[in-house]
């Protein structure tokens, strides 16, 4: 099965986490990678490992550096990952030995959020699907990040993704307020009675903050896993702030407008 896999990565100035990943895919003949023109040491890292392919490519949205980079693949199957992920080699003994139906075009796997290195009980993150049947798969845009839509059937993997970013809190901080620029529009354009639940909390600006923080403290057990938990905890209510806040500042500058 590794022989129809062709990891794809996409990048910038991922040189904190680059050559962890790809650590964990000498196994592959061939990966892919899409680079939005990185400044830090992550090109020279890729170079260093002989079976990457780098196609830089300038960032317009997440979904069409994905599909840009699927063009890319000529094996059966994709593997799509983040540069902070890291494969576990129980998760890649699994994959090796699938042998999927004709039906099963694609291959969910859940995640294990680390911070500085250590495991958390539980997280917000989703899982994703990672490996799919590359002719049946095309991404889309969903706020600030990509959905993969694919043809068929699919199936679970029973081994964890790790999900480890190194990046320091300064890039988090830059990221999120981009992010939640994109998840404000996303929010603004979905109709209120197409909103589900979990958007419906944070259309509403108050709620989900709260919400947040208890829900990783309490619900997923953060507050056992100490200060990884807490430092977590924090970030996540902190990203529902500054949605919040845009949001707000968004509403205030129509009521303006219409002032004026």
């Amino acid at each position: 099965m590794l022989e129809s896999i062709t990891p794809l990565i996409l990048t910038y100035n991922e040189a904190p986490n680059i050559g962890r990943i790809l650590q964990r895919l000498t196994w592959a003949k061939r990966i892919v990678v899409i680079d939005s023109y990185s400044t830090d040491e992550t090109l020279e890292i890729l170079r260093s490992f002989p079976q990457v392919e780098v196609y830089q490519r300038e960032f317009d949205t997440a979904a069409n550096q994905d599909n840009y980079g699927l063009d890319r693949i000529t094996t059966e199957w994709a593997l799509s990952l983040d540069a902070d992920y890291l494969l576990t080699e129980e998760l890649i003994e699994e994959i090796k030995n699938l042998k999927p139906q004709d039906s099963v075009n694609a291959y969910w796997a859940r995640f294990k959020y680390c911070v500085f290195g250590r495991a958390l009980r539980g997280s917000l993150y989703p899982p994703r699907r990672i490996l799919y049947r590359r002719e049946k798969a095309r991404y889309e845009d969903d706020g600030h990040t990509q959905r993969v839509r694919v043809e068929g059937q699919t199936a679970w993997l029973s081994s964890y993704v790790l999900h480890d970013d190194r990046k320091p809190l300064s890039r988090w901080l830059k990221s999120q307020d981009r992010y939640m620029l994109l998840e404000v529009e996303k929010l603004r354009q979905t109709p209120r009675g197409r909103l589900g639940m979990v958007d419906a909390m944070r259309r509403s600006k108050i709620l989900a903050p709260f919400a947040v923080l208890f829900y990783c403290l309490i619900i997923q057990r953060g507050i056992l896993d100490r200060w990884p938990g807490w430092y977590y905890a924090l970030q996540r209510t902190l990203a529902e702030i500054l949605l919040a806040i845009r949001l707000t500042e968004g509403e205030l500058s129509i009521d303006n407008n219409q002032v004026t």
